[in-house]
């Protein structure tokens, strides 16, 4: 179907892909692995067209289509959810046919699969955040049905349901897949060939990742002794010439050692493989017994309801997961518990609780004027301080890159420098939201065993399941505005809600509506079933849009009123017998309420 035939591909004169070869055939579903900065998205835009090789040639059948999903994309802002993604049927099939109601079928299935509402379909696409900007682009590359789909990180803005949903589509998708992502669970049940991109090269598995990471070991084992052995021989050989360099009677063998070093082809071998590294965490001061109690707790933006009549305990040395769909209040609550945001019941932080924690923003706060091994060396403390370039190599900053700077870092790399300093700092209560999004699997898996021999406790938000696995003995669910206890693992709880789906689905087929009989119920028009609800639907959807419109309006009205009160005090703090503690606080109150505006105001726009 697609033939990538000897290609090579350079930037800056620097080569990325090296005489690389390889076929798709249809239907198959492969993963594409490999450290960050390998080419796994460069060879994707390659195949996408967005690239032309440096040499060599890439050649498709005459009528394969490709879809790609890029991690970065542009938006449209002009259309509703529904009519951006309905334009797909127009692409695929001119005008709509006999076939609308089946194509508008598919849709509705897919777009709730992705984790949307019926109420979302008629909302502007500029109301919806990055996150489900993307899961709107991925709707409409699945709904065309193309031959190849490309997909570059797809679920780093998918919870575990939307997950799921996904890997079940692509499993019976005629579509042939190749894809980029870090979710070892995910590419494990979708995937059944691996190819690596390592130093330039490909190496070609006809296996699912976990087996792929078996057979990767042995050819590592087997690069690293032929290395080493071509290692041995080139020092001898050097030897031999520079000892006998001036000796007559020896210079035809010289001359002979240094015309073979100069034909011979250097092996190189990946960098070292530090997956197995045991980084610890420092000893975790000793807390109360009940680090975390929770009662009754209630969290509203003006009118919106995020949780209500939460109530939990959580124990010392409990490793506990924050689960559900986006939007559900797994950050809110978090912010709660770090003083961030008000609300209403009993939130009591435990005896002696020290807290670590690990925001999305978090990289925002480093200094970026230090290099990236100053950022640990700063907090590292003890024997750690002696292992502190094996962490960074871990983590992806081996050699030279440790003594970048850190305002030149990406955002992703921000994350995990961030994630490395967090780790460094003693405390007895971490929390981590969704620490993995930014770390390739090696760096997870140093992660993780770190968290799993980590002695104190542990809220972690996440939905990646591969890295919960094991780690964790709770699962709290968000959902409804509820939070729900699940004792067990997290394949314990994904087992226990499909249970409870279907239960649930079997409640509903056997409930009447609107006092009819079953029988009845199901006798009634579709058409005018469907209609009624649709109309009801749209209308409760623009009543509601009014109100959150409203809501939106007098949030940034109170924001402006509050920026303008710290313009104010922070012009009277420019005068040194201003420079009082009480007008200190006052500025600290002001940035706080502002704080907790904005965060309401992000709730309601999305």
């Amino acid at each position: 179907m697609l033939t990538i035939d000897h290609v090579s591909m350079e930037f800056s004169s620097r080569p990325v892909l090296d005489d690389i070869t390889f076929l798709i055939n249809r239907k198959e579903r492969i993963a594409l692995v490999g450290k960050n900065g390998a080419g796994k998205t460069t060879l994707l835009r390659l195949i996408a067209g967005e690239y032309q090789p440096t040499s060599g040639r890439i050649a498709k059948d005459s009528e394969m289509t490709i879809g790609y999903l890029p991690q970065v994309m542009l938006f449209q802002d002009d259309r509703t959810l529904r009519e951006e993604v309905m334009s797909v049927f127009c692409q695929r099939s001119g005008l709509y046919s006999v076939s609308e109601a089946v194509f508008i079928a598919e849709m509705d299935r897919t777009i709730i699969g992705l984790g949307f509402e019926r109420k979302d379909f008629d909302r502007p696409c500029s109301e919806f955040s990055g996150g489900w900007r993307m899961r709107i682009e991925l709707a409409k590359i699945l709904l065309r049905h193309p031959d190849l789909l490309l997909l570059d990180e797809p679920t780093n803005h998918l919870d575990i349901e939307s997950i799921q949903w996904l890997e079940e589509f692509l499993k019976t998708s005629p579509s042939a897949v190749l894809m980029v992502s870090h979710d070892r669970a995910f590419i494990d049940n979708v995937c059944s060939r691996t190819i690596e991109i390592t130093l330039g090269r490909i190496y070609d598995y006809n296996v699912n990742y976990s087996r792929f990471v078996e057979l990767r070991k042995e050819r590592h084992e087997q690069q690293v002794r032929a290395y080493q052995n071509q290692q041995k021989m080139i020092a001898d050989t050097e030897e031999f010439i520079e000892r006998f360099r001036y000796k007559a009677t020896k210079a035809v063998q010289v001359q002979s050692r240094i015309k073979q070093l100069e034909k011979l082809e250097r092996l190189e071998v990946d960098l070292e493989d530090t997956s197995r590294l045991n980084l610890r965490f420092p000893p975790a001061p000793r807390s109360g017994d009940f680090p975390l109690i929770i009662e009754d707790l209630r969290k509203d933006f003006g009118e919106h309801n995020v949780f209500h009549d939460v109530t939990f305990t959580i124990r010392r040395g409990e490793k506990v997961a924050f689960v559900g769909k986006n939007g559900e209040g797994k950050t809110t609550l978090v912010k709660c518990i770090m003083g961030q945001l008000d609300y209403l019941g009993n939130l009591k932080i435990g005896h002696n609780v020290k807290i670590g924690y690990f925001a999305q923003n978090q990289a925002a706060l480093l200094d970026g004027e230090k290099t990236v091994f100053e950022t640990i060396d700063y907090v590292a403390v003890g024997d750690i301080r002696t292992k502190i370039r094996d962490i960074l190599g871990a983590f992806m900053f081996g050699g030279e890159a440790s003594e970048k700077k850190v305002k030149v870092l990406s955002g992703g790399e921000r994350s995990r420098l961030a994630m490395i300093r967090l780790l460094l700092e003693p405390c007895n209560l971490l929390i981590l939201d969704e620490p993995t999004n930014h770390l390739d699997m090696q760096s997870k898996d140093v992660l993780k065993a770190a968290l799993q021999d980590f002695n104190g406790t542990l809220i972690c938000v996440s939905h990646d399941r591969d890295f919960l696995n094991g780690l964790v003995s709770k699962v709290y669910e968000f959902g409804g505005g509820h939070v729900k206890e699940h004792l067990g693992g997290i394949y314990d709880f994904l087992r226990a809600k499909k249970i409870d789906s279907l239960q649930e689905l079997e409640k509903k087929s056997n409930t009447p509506k609107d006092g009819l009989t079953a029988k009845q119920a199901d006798s009634e028009a579709p058409q005018q079933r469907s209609g009624l609800l649709d109309y009801a639907a749209q209308k409760a959807a623009a009543a509601e849009k009014r109100k959150k419109e409203k809501q939106i309006a007098e949030v940034e009205a109170a924001i402006a009123a509050l920026e303008e009160e710290q313009a104010q005090i922070e012009q009277m703090l420019a005068l040194p017998e201003n420079q009082t503690q009480e007008n200190f606080q006052k500025y600290e109150t002001v940035k706080h309420k502002i704080e907790q505006k904005m965060y309401e105001w992000e709730i309601l726009s999305e």
